[in-house]
């Protein structure tokens, strides 16, 4: 599946311009070289790996390295040619890549996770390395000693990470669905905020300092947008794909996202149209339209001797519902809905028809 979501009509079809063979396994990371016709890789077969693009059009291998261990992550920083090498034995290892890309100098191992390092952020101007891993925590380390900084502890693996640099702070989501908002310091840091949407483990996340958005892709196939520098939390829920949110992209310019699955789809949010925020589910124990007991309600089921029944949520209205009164399903993507959803019987009657569709 590719979609492609109110973007403007192609003229003509993508064109495959390389491809790049050599590596023996899956390849984990893949960055371009600003101002340079080269590429870095890093793969489970444990090299890193840099390709500059010959005058045959071509890229061939320049130089490579092989690790101990096989590399999970890659962040790479093109001011001071400094790559970082995340492994699956938790290490993290720095290189220098001389000016011409045909060198790549060993600078020092940092002992930063006892298992797999899942991302891998760099400041320049703190000269701190940041990670996370499946060992539950985010650490910082010091580029320049080499000495673990900070650690902080989750009840989940760490599995992706974003940073602002101006004000130090980390968003951290993990296997749990949660996005933890850390402010680190020199030696200790302090949680400012848990934000809860993902019914899923969390993927991905892309933080746009400009505007001040986070956006999260989950295993539960959804995109929340949270409103860090408004205060307001989640504000919209996007639901394009058909399978786990793997990976996104915010193009500030052109108020575009761009969202990859697991199962290859790609979508094209355009973010410049009015778009509702999804509402949040409330709870009852009852159906909120028949009245009827859900089926923890022992004392409303024992009162009116009848049997109690699953609670499903409108995905327009966000009320809890039964079965019977959310028979409907219909698409609403000026909320986020590409694809057909639950919704009650009386917001599928009020939703006309040019709103299925944009």
């Amino acid at each position: 599946m590719a979609a492609e979501i109110h973007s403007r009509p192609q003229s003509s079809r993508p064109v495959l311009l390389s491809k790049i063979e050599g590596h023996q396994d899956a390849v984990t990371a893949a960055l371009l070289i600003p101002k340079e016709d080269g590429v870095i890789t890093a793969s489970e077969d444990r090299t890193i790996r840099v390709w500059l693009k010959r005058d045959s059009g071509q890229y061939w291998p320049s130089i490579y390295h092989t690790m101990a261990s096989p590399c999970s992550t890659m962040a790479y920083h093109h001011d001071s040619r400094r790559i970082f090498v995340g492994q699956d034995n938790g290490a993290i290892m720095e290189f220098h890549v001389s000016e011409d890309f045909n060198k790549m100098n060993f600078i020092k191992t940092y002992p930063a996770h006892q298992n797999r390092v899942s991302a891998i952020i760099f400041s320049l101007a703190a000269e701190w390395v940041i990670s996370t891993g499946h060992d539950k925590c985010v650490s910082w380390m010091c580029t320049r000693s080499g000495n673990m900084l900070g650690r902080h502890f989750f009840t989940s693996w760490a599995s992706c990470l974003q940073y602002d640099l101006d004000t130090q702070h980390a968003f951290v989501g993990d296997y749990s669905g949660q996005i933890t908002l850390l402010k680190l310091e020199q030696n200790a840091c302090s949680v400012i905020t848990t934000l809860k949407g993902h019914e899923g483990s969390v993927a991905c996340l892309w933080w746009d300092p400009i505007q001040r958005l986070l956006f999260s892709g989950a295993s539960d196939n959804s995109i929340i947008m949270w409103d860090i520098g408004g205060r307001k939390g989640r504000t919209l829920l996007l639901q394009g794909h058909h399978d786990r949110v793997q990976s996104l992209c915010y193009l500030q310019f052109t108020r575009q996202l761009v969202s990859c699955s697991s199962d290859g789809g790609i979508a094209v949010w355009n973010m410049d149209v009015s778009r509702e925020e999804a509402p949040q589910w409330l709870e009852s124990d009852s159906c909120q339209k028949c009245e009827q007991p859900f089926f923890w309600n022992i004392k409303q089921m024992w009162d009116t001797k009848t049997l109690g029944l699953r609670q499903h949520h409108c995905r327009k209205c966000g009320k809890a519902v039964c079965g019977k009164c959310s028979s409907k399903r219909s698409s609403y993507p000026v909320m986020g809905f590409e694809f057909q959803v639950r919704v009650c019987d009386s917001c599928y009657d009020s939703i006309k028809d040019e709103e299925c569709r944009y």
